[in-house]
């Protein structure tokens, strides 16, 4: 097969497969194995000379370790040194040696069961780092001790990537060969890191001068290489030059920059790096050795589990929390594949058996994690205890607080929320997940506990029943889908408003029953264009009723709002300004089943500003919309015409 064909035939499967996979929110990585798979010369036998997508899949795993050497900081290192050097080390070295003894126990060799043990002790960095930052768990206690270990395991693959060559040389050479690995790795890393540092910054100075993208990015791409080539000519891998050129990197002022310029290489080629990994799946030995995969797939998931969970608790963690990086963790990650690809004279049967049981730990990685609070609260007695305790102290903050409004996030724009409020002498109560951040603002008297905010007990423990507004500060759809269905469930006629990064969610959002939708793009587009129209020469006050006029007209409750009890400090013009007032049509509602038409709330000098239903709200509904149980109606219009309303909707 020529070049051409063999890149077309690549990038459609690859295309196709991660298309399906991400619509399951599966990983894409299964994706491209599974394209392997099929392809290959074991299945279809579309790729009969895979020799050239192999040599080029190579460098998929050089920009992979470039990418995690451009992440590698030493302060990083040292802040969290008690999980990655504590966690993270016993993790690996005793994951190793228990993997190493059990397939020796198979009368497997040791100097196999000592590669194999690296590859078993993996995981997923890339899959987990998606799925706590999706929960919102970077920051949890859990969180960390999960970052730690993963941190120190893509640390560990460097010494790895030397290691395991060597252990496939005969016995009365192995020791001097390892010598001789680890001598040239320290010479080559000590020369690189001495005197690269400060060449590196000064290239870098003189290749951005040129002021081009283009130049830039040949310049990550020659560097990144050489470096690799240099360590292949050492007799090492190309990997670790690879590693060795991002750290250099990570230490100036171009790392971002570098790290967005490689993101695409680095995705493309490690995508054809884990289809040549599934070309090499041999289903027909797979199904004839099922028996044999399934016990190493429960090894595998069983001994990481207990020893991530065992060495969590001894170090400190709650039993809750040990429970919790065990299940994150016991599944293996794309490493693991690397690793497997350095082995050479792996007998056939075993290396299908270790790459199944990899590929199938990573299919079910997600769904373990996505049941593990379940587990958690099902088989560990002090969670409930731990729960119940936070949703007290959640509740003692709430308690005596009426028509407050709940925050749910802490973050920048949450704080410059809270702000406003207290200016305003409003009440409020925010929900954060951060520890140290709750713990730092608590203490300076901010009303802020730690809680999940997408979990309904926790609205309620903040006083949703007593609440006047929930404002979501965060830019998560899913979260702010949570928080509505849990706030439709429990007090339909609250009103909701939402943040979202752009509009791309804001039908989504509002469809979720969101009463306002805040994307930030427009909001920085309105404050870019005053600023520049003033600049310009245009008057202030035109600039200001144009930006007045943009937002009441893309907000739809800015032409009125809502007034509480205690609002007692508007003069008696404003008593005839537009209100906007919430109607939750109950059971046995005159309005039921009536059309707006009908019902004819502009006589009484009113407006419908919008119906919020389950599932769907509309802004300025049409006439001839009908009313159905359950639905909230928010009027706009004076005191007394939204009074007259309210009574002409709920009363015969």
């Amino acid at each position: 097969m020529s070049t051409l064909p063999l890149a077309l035939l690549l990038l459609g499967a690859s295309v196709f497969a991660v298309v399906i996979f991400r619509r399951f929110n599966l990983p894409p990585v299964l994706g491209y194995l599974l394209v392997g798979s099929l392809i290959g010369p074991h299945a279809l036998n579309l790729m009969q000379d895979i020799t050239r997508a192999q040599a080029l899949a190579e460098f998929g795993v050089v920009f992979l370790m470039f990418s995690i050497g451009l992440e590698f900081s030493l302060p990083k290192l040292y802040a969290m040194k008690r999980i990655v050097f504590g966690l993270g080390l016993l993790q690996v070295v005793l994951s190793m040696m228990l993997f190493t003894f059990l397939v020796m126990l198979l009368g497997v060799s040791w100097q196999l069961g000592i590669a194999l043990g690296g590859v078993f002790a993996m995981s997923s960095t890339a899959v987990l780092t998606k799925l706590l930052s999706e929960r919102m768990q970077l920051d949890s206690a859990h969180g960390r001790d999960i970052m730690g270990v993963l941190l120190f395991q893509d640390l560990a693959v460097v010494p790895l990537l030397v290691l395991i060559p060597s252990l496939t040389q005969p016995p009365e050479k192995l020791a001097m060969l390892m010598g001789i690995a680890l001598l040239k790795a320290v010479v080559v890393l000590a020369v690189i890191l001495v005197f690269g540092q400060k060449l590196m910054r000064k290239w870098f100075h003189i290749v951005a001068r040129a002021k081009s993208s283009e130049v830039f990015v040949l310049n990550v791409l020659l560097i990144t290489l050489s470096l690799a080539h240099l360590t292949e000519l050492a007799g090492l891998s190309l990997a670790l030059g690879a590693f060795v050129a991002g750290m250099l990197i990570s230490e100036t002022e171009y790392r971002l920059q570098v790290e967005e310029d490689i993101k695409p290489f680095r995705d493309v080629l490690m995508g054809l790096f884990f289809v040549t990994i599934g070309v090499k799946l041999d289903m027909y030995i797979v199904i004839s050795l099922w028996w044999q995969v399934l016990l190493a797939l429960s090894a595998l998931l069983v001994i990481k589990a207990a020893v991530v969970g065992l060495l969590s608790r001894k170090l400190g963690a709650s039993p809750g929390n040990a429970v919790r990086s065990a299940l994150w963790l016991c599944a293996g990650g794309e490493f693991g594949f690397v690793l497997l690809g350095e082995i050479t004279h792996l007998p056939k049967e075993i290396e299908q058996v270790a790459l199944t049981a990899l590929v199938l730990s990573m299919l079910l990685a997600p769904f373990i994690v996505h049941f593990s609070e379940k587990v958690v609260m099902r088989f560990v007695a002090s969670e409930w205890l731990m729960r119940s305790m936070q949703l007290t102290k959640i509740a003692a903050q709430s308690m005596g607080t009426e028509k407050h409004a709940i925050l749910c996030g802490f973050g920048r724009n949450g704080q410059y929320l809270a702000r406003f409020l207290s200016q305003e002498n409003i009440n409020y109560i925010a929900l954060d997940l951060d520890p140290d951040r709750v713990r730092e603002a608590a203490g300076a008297g901010e009303t802020v506990v730690f809680g999940d905010a997408s979990r309904k007990d926790a609205l309620i423990a903040a006083g949703l029943m007593r609440a006047s507004v929930i404002i979501v500060t965060v830019s998560d759809t899913p979260l702010a889908e949570k928080i509505l269905h849990h706030v439709h469930e429990a007090r339909p006629e609250v009103p909701v408003i939402v943040r979202t990064i752009d509009e791309r969610d804001m039908e989504r959002l509002t469809r979720a029953g969101a009463a306002e939708v805040v994307p930030e793009a427009l909001e920085a587009a309105l404050m870019l264009a005053s600023h520049a129209l003033v600049l310009v020469g245009i008057p202030i006050n035109r600039v200001l009723k144009r930006i007045r006029q943009t937002r009441s007209q893309r907000y739809s409750l800015l032409r009125g709002f809502y007034r509480g009890a205690t609002d007692r400090d508007w003069d008696d013009d404003e008593e005839h300004h537009p209100r906007l007032h919430s109607i939750w049509l109950t059971p046995g509602a005159a309005a039921i089943g009536l059309t707006l038409d009908k019902l004819d709330l502009e006589q009484l000098g009113c407006e419908v500003s919008a119906i919020r239903r389950r599932g769907i709200r509309a802004v300025e509904p049409a006439p001839e919309t009908v009313l159905e149980e359950g639905d909230v109606v928010v009027v706009l219009g004076d005191t007394e015409a939204v009074t007259a309303a309210e009574q002409r909707l709920l009363q015969h």
